[in-house]
This record gives C-alpha cells, structure tokens and sequence, in this order.
C-alpha cells in the first residue's frame, strides 16, 4: 500500500502505490496518517486517482476536510496529475495558491513531488 522512500536507512517519503485505495472521507485519511507514523514519517505523496471525485469539487468541502486533517498532522503532501483537466476556476486557484506553500503540492509525477517534498 505505501512505498517508503528512503534517506539512508530511514523512510523519509511515503508514496501511496495502492491504486484501489480511495480517499472518499477523512477516515481514509486518518489511517494513512497512522501509517506514516509507524516509520516516524511526515512526507506523502498520493496520486489524483487515489482521491474521490468528489475531492475536487470544491463545494463539497471534502478537500478541504482532507487537506486540514494533513495540516493538523503535520503531513506534507503532494498530489500528482494533470490538474488542467478540471474546468473549475476555483479548483485552479485553490491549486495555484497551494502551489505558493510548502504544505500541500499539486505536481504533475512523483519524481517532481519526490523533489519538492525533498526540498522545501
């Protein structure tokens, strides 16, 4: 279910690489949370498809419930995909101001979500 990227011998990035997994409410979320905290690890990267459609329409508060449990945490997170995909005006800016953090990424593959959360 997750992949651990590591800095010497600790796990220091985690990749969701189950692609059954959805994250469709804050439970969801929560259990991979305490996953990471079994390998004392603060960094995750999760794909688009991993999330419940319903994760990006914004009106539905779903993201911002998800992203919150993230930042209560102490969780970095970057989300892979083609984001230009979704029409949504807000959803951009929701990325784009995002983007301008450290906290929560929008990237479009794990090797850049690799190095941002490597770097920032």
């Amino acid at each position: 279910m997750l992949k651990y990227h590591t800095s010497g011998d600790k796990p220091v990035i985690a990749e969701l690489t189950d692609k059954e997994y959805i994250i469709a409410e804050v439970q969801d979320v929560l259990d991979l949370i305490g996953n990471l905290g079994t390998y004392d690890c603060n960094r995750i990267i999760i794909d688009e498809t991993n999330f419940h459609p319903d994760f990006f329409r914004l009106e539905t508060r779903l993201a911002g419930d998800i992203l919150q449990k993230f930042s209560n945490y102490r969780v970095r997170l970057a989300i892979t995909g083609d984001f230009a995909r979704y029409n949504s005006r807000a959803l951009q800016d929701f990325i784009r101001e995002s983007n301008k953090g450290s906290q929560v990424l929008f990237v479009s593959d794990a090797a850049v979500a690799l190095k941002a959360l490597s770097t920032r």
